[in-house]
C-alpha cells in the first residue's frame, strides 16, 4: 500500500472513453500517454505525442479530470483538435480525503489522486480498439500505473519530463535515503552534491512527494524503458551512467529523444503586446525574464529583480508572476507598478516591458531581439533556450531545478550563481548582485558563442540522422513489433 494511503470505497465512477479520428489499422503502432498534473508534466506529453505521430503513430492522450488548472485543459483541447490522430480518453478521478497526507501541493495531490484511482484504468485500456501497443506514463504514476499495465500485458514506458540528471537522482534516491548520507552521490552527476540541492520536499520524510519519490525510484526497473527528453551531446557522462547500468542494476533500456520540437501553442492576448516589441529591438539586445508557470517570487525579491533589471543597462522582456499553480496572472498596470515600485513602469519604458500572462516562450526564445535568459530552470526551458541557442542566467527555485542548473552550466549553456537562494530560503538576492550578473550575460561573447554551439549539437541530434531520431525510430518499431 502507498504511503500514506488507505483503501476506501468508493463509488467508482469508470472512465470514459472520448475517440476523435478515424479507426487505424491494426498494423499502425496505437500509442496511450498519461500525463500527471502541471504544465511542466503536460508540455513534454504534447511535445512527445506530436513526434510520434510524425513518424505512424496513432495517439490516445489519457486526460486524468478534473485537472488542476484551466491552462492545462486548453492545451490538450487545443492539440486533440489539431490532428486526427490524436484521440481523447478522459480518466474520471475519484476522490480522497487530503488531510490524510503530509502535503497541500496540489500538483503532488493529484499524482496521488491518479495513483489511488489507478485500479480503474486497466479495464479500460483493454477494450480501446484498435488495442494499444504500448502505454507510455509520467514518472509520477510509476508504482502505481505500472502494475496496471503488467495485468493486461501492455508494454510500458515511463516519460520521464525533467534532466537525465534528475533521473539518476531518482534512481539513487532509495538507497541515499536509507543511508541518510550528509553528502549525496549521484552517478553521472556529482560524487558529493549537498542536500541543499535536492527537491525541498525531500527534506521531510513524511512529505507526500518523498514517498512518491522513493516509490518511483524503486518501481522503475519493470518498466520497457525510460524515454527522457534529452540528448547524448547536452549530458553524455549522465547518460552513460545510466545506459551502462551504472545507476542502479538491471535498469531498463533508456531513450534519450530530445530536444522534443514544440508542438502548437495557443496564441495569447499576451503575444500580441510581446512579438511587435520584440520586432522593435535591436539584434540580441533583449534578456528575456521568466521563471515558468508554477513559481512566483516573494514582493520584496520581485522589487529587487525590477531594481536589478533596470540598473543593469539591458533591454529586457519579463514576464511577471505573482500566483502560483499554472494560474495566469491578470495584473493591471497600477497593481504591477505598486508591486515593483512606484514609477517603474514609466522609468523602464523605453528599454523594458513587463506583461503577466501566459507567452509562447518558444517564440520569444527563437526572436532575433532576444540575447539572453533569466531561467528558472525548468526543464521544458532548458531545451527550449538549448534549441534557440540562448544563453542562460540560471536561477533555480524549487524541485528539480538546482539539478538542472548544473546541466546548463556544465554544457556551457549557461551560468549559476550556485549562491542564489531558492524557495524557502530567507535571503533575498539583491539588485547590485542581479544588475551585475545580468549585464555580464548579455556582454559575453564567450557565452553566446557557447550557448550557440549546445544549439549546433541540440538541432544534430533532432534532425534526420541524428541520435534523438535514431532513438525515436527505434522506438516507433518497438512499439509496432508489440502490436504485431
Amino acid at each position: 500500500m502507498r504511503p500514506g494511503s488507505s483503501e476506501r470505497n468508493h463509488p467508482a465512477e469508470r472512465p470514459t472513453t472520448i475517440l476523435s479520428g478515424s479507426m487505424a489499422p491494426a498494423a499502425v503502432p496505437h500509442v496511450a500517454l498519461l500525463p500527471s498534473s502541471g504544465m511542466g508534466h503536460l508540455t513534454p506529453f504534447l511535445r512527445l505525442a506530436a513526434a510520434l505521430a510524425s513518424h505512424g503513430c496513432v495517439i490516445t492522450f489519457i486526460t486524468p479530470t478534473p485537472v488542476v488548472s484551466a491552462a492545462e485543459a486548453r492545451h490538450v483541447e487545443a492539440f486533440i483538435s489539431s490532428s486526427p490522430l490524436f484521440r481523447r480518453l478522459e480518466f474520471p478521478l475519484l476522490p480522497f480525503d487530503v488531510s490524510s497526507v503530509v502535503s497541500d501541493d496540489p500538483f503532488f495531490l493529484q499524482f496521488e489522486r491518479i495513483s489511488r484511482s489507478a485500479r480503474h484504468l486497466g479495464p479500460v485500456l483493454s477494450s480501446v480498439s484498435p488495442p494499444l501497443s504500448a502505454l507510455i506514463l509520467d514518472v509520477t504514476l510509476t508504482s502505481s500505473i505500472l502494475p496496471i499495465a503488467a495485468e493486461i500485458s501492455l508494454p510500458a514506458y515511463i516519460l520521464f519530463t525533467s534532466s537525465a540528471g534528475m533521473l539518476s537522482l531518482c534512481l539513487s534516491y532509495p538507497e541515499i535515503a536509507a543511508s541518510g548520507g550528509v553528502t549525496i552521490k549521484i552517478p553521472g552527476v556529482a560524487e558529493d552534491l549537498a542536500p541543499s540541492s535536492l527537491p525541498q520536499p525531500l527534506r521531510d520524510p513524511r512529505n507526500l512527494f518523498t514517498g512518491q519519490f522513493i516509490e518511483n525510484g524503486r518501481a522503475m526497473a519493470r518498466a520497457d524503458g525510460i524515454i527522457i527528453n534529452t540528448w547524448e551531446a547536452l549530458e553524455p557522462a549522465t547518460l552513460a551512467a545510466l545506459q551502462g547500468s551504472k545507476a542502479v542494476s538491471g535498469f531498463p533500456l533508456v531513450i534519450p529523444v530530445g530536444p522534443l520540437l514544440a508542438a502548437s501553442d495557443i496564441h495569447t492576448a499576451a503575444d500580441d503586446l510581446v512579438i511587435p516589441w520584440l520586432d522593435a529591438q535591436p539584434a540580441s539586445s533583449v534578456v528575456f525574464v521568466s521563471f515558468g508557470s508554477r513559481t512566483a517570487l516573494s514582493a520584496e525579491q520581485l522589487r529587487e529583480l525590477a531594481a536589478g533589471l533596470e540598473s543593469s543597462g539591458c533591454r529586457f522582456l519579463w514576464v511577471l508572476k505573482t500566483k502560483k499553480v499554472d494560474r495566469e496572472d491578470q495584473e493591471g498596470e497600477k497593481a504591477v507598478d505598486e508591486l515593483l515600485g512606484e514609477g517603474f513602469l514609466q522609468r523602464v519604458e523605453w528599454k523594458g516591458k513587463v506583461v503577466s500572462g501566459w507567452v509562447d516562450q518558444r517564440a520569444v526564445l527563437d526572436h532575433p531581439s532576444v540575447g539572453g535568459f533569466v531561467s528558472h530552470c525548468g526543464w521544458n526551458s532548458v531545451t527550449e533556450a538549448a534549441l534557440g541557442g540562448m544563453r542562460v542566467l540560471a536561477w533555480p527555485r524549487h524541485g528539480d531545478q538546482r539539478i538542472n542548473a548544473m546541466v546548463v552550466e556544465k554544457s556551457g549553456l549557461g551560468k549559476w550563481p550556485s549562491l542564489w537562494t531558492w524557495e524557502g530560503d530567507d535571503e533575498i538576492v539583491r539588485r547590485e548582485e542581479i544588475a551585475g550578473r545580468v549585464a555580464e550575460l548579455m556582454a559575453s561573447p564567450a557565452a553566446a558563442a557557447a550557448a550557440a554551439k549546445v544549439k549546433e549539437e541540440a538541432v544534430r541530434a533532432a534532425t534526420a540522422g541524428g541520435s534523438s531520431q535514431r532513438q525515436l525510430e527505434d522506438l516507433v518499431s518497438r512499439f509496432t513489433c508489440s502490436g504485431d
